[in-house]
């Protein structure tokens, strides 16, 4: 490989780098991870980054297999959820005490591989960081990296880059966040270097029922009997329990705080409380509503924290107090009508939405653009509305108990059914895997056991927790 030895001094770093002639061979259709990469301090070529279909900077920096030095690299700054056209500060950070100069290569795509967003330079002069483009498997990706003027560290064994990622200006579902970095020993070749790769990813209305907030849903419910919440966390196997309600109070969990912890809440209709409690903001106590309202908890102004709001059969209105500021009142909907809110344009707002039985058609109130009205479902159907296909839009789907099989109608994917679950089951679609996408789920009371089946791998998800009479927490989320 050549040694770009003529560059002289600092300036030669070994990073992640390639001919610009391999990233125009990617554009033309070759796959560009296929190709040796040669050493350059001038920025690397694209799609090294250990995406989806991308490999890293060991095709050149080969001494070392990934990850097997005594460092690192990190994505800090991704929220557990974006919203559309947000401005996110991210920092990438190499670290590794045996390193002279550092580089990096990082981009941002959507849960199908395409670019996910807008990468933004800071205004700093040199420039430290390049933009460029690349192509992987037909779809152009965007890549920030390096340039000569930011390999060379301010802290001796680490180095770091600051920049801004603009979210989609409508959700794209998951995204996730890849990064590739170099530890460079500084002589300028490709050998002797450390190439580790890592990656961050944040949500986009999927993590419910999620109380270690680690983007998977959980296995949860509320307990009437005794008021208790009993949670089994995803992360470490260990269990959370709260005392939260009485026996006649309706479960309205939800991120009331917005830091990506489902939040222990309920209606009282008895009292028209709302009693919260909040996992980082503590107790608060909300009247809002009458005896015979209907939750329909959600985000309708789009701040990623959930609204109290109760749905009023006797008027068809929705009361809205938004945790913004201020109320909506919107009419929509009749006394016989289901009320399925959800976010189904992609605005990260919730959309007031009911579910006729008895004619099957669902009339959603946009937020963005307008109504739609979809015929989905017959009058025994249970509505279990949720993002199936990962592309941040809420999908209608219903659960036929008689016959046990889930209709989705996909915005994304389209239509499909699936036989999951028996008459007596209680749907709980959740995002168990953690991949954006909403799983189809049923929990059996007379068993207390969990039946889903995980969108990322079509594995099951099978898990014992619960007693015959509580009600599973991804269930409340369906009015």
């Amino acid at each position: 490989m050549p040694n770009n030895s003529d560059w002289g001094g600092w300036a030669r770093i070994s990073a992640i780098g390639i001919f610009a002639l391999i990233a125009i061979m990617g554009f033309w259709g070759f796959p560009s991870a296929t190709y040796k990469a040669h050493a350059s301090a001038f920025g690397p070529a694209p799609s090294f980054t250990n995406a989806p279909g991308e490999s890293n900077c060991t095709a050149c920096h080969s001494t070392f297999p990934v990850n097997s030095g005594e460092g690192g690299i990190t994505v800090s700054g991704m929220p557990t959820s974006y919203l559309p056209g947000q401005q996110i500060p991210l920092t990438v950070t190499v670290n590794d005490n045996n390193g002279v100069n550092f580089g990096f290569e990082g981009t941002a795509v959507d849960s199908v591989g395409q670019k996910a967003g807008d990468l933004v330079l800071p205004s700093t002069t040199p420039e430290p960081m390049l933009l460029q483009y690349g192509n992987v498997g037909g779809d152009v990706r965007e890549y920030i990296s390096h340039t000569v003027d930011g390999i060379v560290p301010t802290v001796a064994g680490t180095k770091s880059w600051q920049f801004t990622w603009t979210a989609p200006a409508r959700r794209v579902g998951k995204v996730g966040f890849y990064a590739a970095g170099n530890a460079a020993d500084g002589t300028g070749g490709t050998e002797s270097d450390y190439i580790y790769t890592t990656s961050a990813s944040t949500l986009s209305g999927t993590n419910i029922s999620s109380f270690d907030g680690d983007q998977r849903s959980e296995p949860a419910v509320f307990r009437p009997s005794d008021g208790g919440w009993y949670s089994l966390n995803s992360t470490d196997g260990q269990f959370q329990v709260a005392q939260w309600g009485l026996s006649e109070d309706v479960p309205v969990p939800g991120d009331y705080d917005g830091d990506g912890i489902t939040d222990r809440a309920v209606f009282r209709p008895s009292a028209g409380f709302w009693y919260l409690l909040k996992s980082t903001e503590g107790v608060e106590w909300i009247p809002w509503g009458v005896a015979g309202d209907i939750p329909v908890a959600g985000d309708y102004d789009g701040d990623l924290k959930t609204d109290v709001a109760v749905f009023r059969p006797s008027t068809g209105y929705w009361y809205i107090r938004k945790s913004s500021g201020g109320f909506d009142f919107i009419y929509w909907g009749a006394s016989t009508d289901i009320c399925v809110p959800g976010d189904y344009d992609g605005d990260a707002r919730t959309d007031a939405a009911v579910y006729r039985p008895g004619d099957g058609t669902w009339s959603i109130k946009q937020s963005s653009d307008g109504n739609s009205f979809r015929s989905w479902g017959v009058a025994s159907d249970v509505p279990v509305q949720g993002d199936y296909d990962g592309d941040g839009r809420y999908d209608i789907a219903v659960y036929r108990p008689s016959e046990g099989v889930w209709y989705i109608n996909g915005s994304r994917i389209g239509i499909s059914a699936r036989p999951w679950g028996v008459s007596t089951d209680s749907p709980v679609p959740a995002d168990y895997d953690g991949d954006g996408s909403t799983d189809i789920g049923v929990f059996r009371g007379s068993e207390g056991v969990w039946y889903a089946v995980n969108s990322s791998d079509n594995t099951f998800f099978i898990r014992s927790w619960g007693a015959a009479n509580d009600i599973p927490i991804p269930n409340a989320y369906l009015p």
